[in-house]
């Protein structure tokens, strides 16, 4: 501002100004003289010091310090007394921080958003209920998936008649000793469902050696795993609008998932069916693909333009809620929070909500026997249709 006055006293303001890039307006600001600032008079009609003193030793008598000012000066006026307005009571107790809520108000805590990764098989599972249509309205069929994330291997499922933690718990137990993890390699993740977090289940897991994580409250995409493995279940083609019976649910859920463990080509997992990657057969299986595609571009080299053709390989970790600075391994692709779950290839998952409100009802359970695996992308070749409800 100094060197703007000096040369605007030989060149005028604007040239100065111009040659500086400076506004005029700062500089014809700055030679203005500061202002006082005064404060705001008190209103003729305000209450002298004396008088507002009398009000706050009234409302803290004792008859008074636990009323409201409505109902103080109600009182007043009642014993023929008027002191002030009710905005004035409160106008005073606030300048004395003598207003809040009195009541103890929730305090809701800060959820740790989950982060899990998988670099191989048996590291995360992730585990969810869904609600199947019965033969009649009211009536549910509740089906248990327990999900290995980085091969989208169902390790372990079952259709009973009932949601409870006694069943939930025979299903991790079982899924546990058939794969033969070893204790303190296995983290199992969840929603906040009332058998995920049953105590029957946290004894489970704590025996086992097992670390649990659940899904943040009122969060829809935390588990994003068995949501996306539920919308492959219902829309599939063959999938009824009701199941008949609980031996129907089963038998179709049988044939489902041992489809899905051995022959469904997963588009998140480089077009491998979820067995080949849970159980070490990628590298076989890749090569071999490699061999055909060879074959196929030496044979005809002018349809391949940029170059020959190599397979699609899977990823080779799988996030549940990558940290945005996550740095990328040799040869992985680095995850998003837009990557689909689990894959390095499908941008912009969608969502998938299908099933309806859980039913809390407690009717006859029984638990059916066998494993299988699921996926968790949107299939392409499989019919869209209108889903029966909602996945939790």
């Amino acid at each position: 501002m100094v060197a703007a006055e000096d040369l605007a006293a030989t060149v005028g303001t604007a040239p100065a100004c111009e040659a500086l890039g400076l506004p005029r307006a700062t500089v014809y600001r700055h030679r203005q003289p500061a202002r006082l600032t005064v404060g705001r008079p008190a209103p003729a009609r305000a209450l002298q010091p004396g008088e507002r003193q009398r009000v706050l030793a009234l409302l803290h008598a004792p008859r008074f310090v636990d009323q409201a000012p409505r109902e103080v000066y109600a009182t007043l006026l009642d014993e023929g007394q008027y002191l002030c307005s009710v905005s004035t009571m409160y106008r005073l107790l606030q300048a004395h921080q003598e207003v809040r809520e009195r009541r103890n108000q929730l305090r809701h805590p800060n959820y740790a958003k989950p982060e899990l990764l998988a670099t191989q098989p048996n590291q995360v599972w992730s585990w969810d209920i869904t609600k199947l249509l019965g033969p009649a309205k009211w009536t549910y069929y509740y089906l248990y998936v327990l999900l290995d994330i980085f091969s989208r291997y169902v390790v372990g499922w079952m259709v009973a008649q009932a949601e409870r933690a006694q069943l939930a718990q025979q299903l991790l137990g079982e899924a546990y000793a058939r794969q033969g993890i070893a204790p303190g390699t296995l983290t199992i993740h969840a929603d906040r469902g009332s058998s995920m977090r049953s105590k029957p289940v946290a004894l489970l897991l704590a025996d086992l050696g097992v670390t649990k994580t659940h899904s943040r409250p009122s969060v829809s995409d935390d588990n994003p795993y068995s949501e996306s493995q539920f919308k492959t279940l219902k829309y599939r083609p063959a999938f009824p609008d009701r199941f008949g019976s609980l031996q129907d649910t089963r038998a179709f859920c049988r044939a489902f998932f041992a489809w899905y463990n051995n022959e469904h080509h997963h588009s998140g997992l480089g077009l491998l069916t979820p067995a080949d990657v849970h159980h070490g057969r990628t590298t076989a299986v890749v090569q071999q693909r490699q061999l055909v595609l060879t074959a196929a571009w030496e044979a005809h080299p002018e349809r391949f333009v940029r170059a020959p053709p190599t397979p699609p390989l899977p990823p080779t970790a799988a996030w549940i809620n990558p940290p945005p600075q996550h740095p990328p391994r040799d040869g992985e692709h680095r995850p998003t929070a837009g990557d689909a779950p689990g894959s390095a290839r499908h941008p912009q998952p969608r969502e998938v909500k299908l099933d309806e409100p859980r039913d809390r009802d407690q009717s006859t359970t029984v638990a059916a026997p066998g494993s299988s695996a699921a996926g968790n992308a949107p299939e392409p070749e499989t019919s869209e249709r209108p889903s029966p409800g909602r996945a939790h």
